[in-house]
């Protein structure tokens, strides 16, 4: 485990109020020099063992019931709902945006303003045109941060890592065939990349094994002058819904 892996565990725990772990071996230490006094066989090599960030059992409810009326970072002071997620907990697709806006801040809900009636006409009509059984409420959605930035600027890094204990919780507890990244702050926080969502999109990428396709955030197509971009997203959609939708492909093209 490196430094980092470690730092993030430890601060995760650290905001679920553990205090304590427990040591457990295994892992070779250097000898003691000759002159010291011999160790007992059970002691002499320890490793921390922690555990695993997503917990044995974990459900969509204690993740909800974990955030609680989150204090953790600096997004709480103008928030006025905790913006979880929705849809089918059952589902083989999930999206992931950036954050709430002022109508999901409102509503406790995510994509309800403008863009997420866009991203509602982009899943419902792509799939339409291919005849294919797939609606908004057949899918999952969610953020990677749970409350609204305030003017609705990019989350900040500290605040999108925060967040991202429990976006990994969800995504982990739904296990979908595949998740959709919307936009650039989605696609940085699940790859941890630094590339364009110009690059990355129509590519397939993987999250935790899971395929990941880098598409457009609806609130960028809404702009008047990206007519271009709407029909790469609606080829993106088109890629990602045909895999998520044939039992017979485990694997993307």
């Amino acid at each position: 485990m490196s430094a980092e892996e470690l730092r993030r565990h430890l601060e995760y725990f650290q905001d679920l109020g553990i205090r304590e772990l427990n040591i457990a071996k295994p892992g070779p230490i250097q000898p003691l020099p000759a002159a010291a006094k011999p160790i007992p066989e059970e002691t002499k090599s320890m490793e921390l063992i922690l555990p695993p960030l997503a917990p044995a059992g974990d459900t969509l409810a204690r993740i909800r019931e974990d955030i609680g009326d989150c204090k953790r970072c600096r997004l709480c002071q103008e928030r006025k709902s905790i913006v979880f997620g929705s849809g089918n907990e059952r589902a083989r697709l999930v999206f992931v945006g950036e954050g709430p806006g002022a109508d999901e801040d409102e509503q406790g809900l995510p994509f309800v303003g403008r863009a997420g009636q866009l991203l509602t006409q982009m899943i419902d009509g792509t799939a339409a045109k291919d005849n294919l059984p797939l609606r908004r409420e057949d899918v999952y959605i969610c953020n990677v941060v749970k409350c609204r930035p305030p003017e609705n600027r990019t989350p900040q890094p500290d605040e999108m890592e925060m967040c991202g204990q429990f976006l990994y919780r969800q995504l982990m507890v739904l296990q979908p065939k595949a998740i959709c990244a919307l936009g650039a702050t989605a696609a940085k926080a699940l790859l941890n990349s630094k590339e364009g969502v110009t690059k990355m999109r129509g590519n397939w990428q993987r999250w935790n094994g899971i395929p990941l396709m880098v598409t457009y955030h609806p609130s960028y197509l809404l702009r008047a002058y990206n007519a271009e971009a709407k029909k790469e997203a609606w080829l993106d959609l088109r890629k990602l819904f045909h895999f998520v939708l044939d039992p017979a492909r485990t694997e993307p093209e």
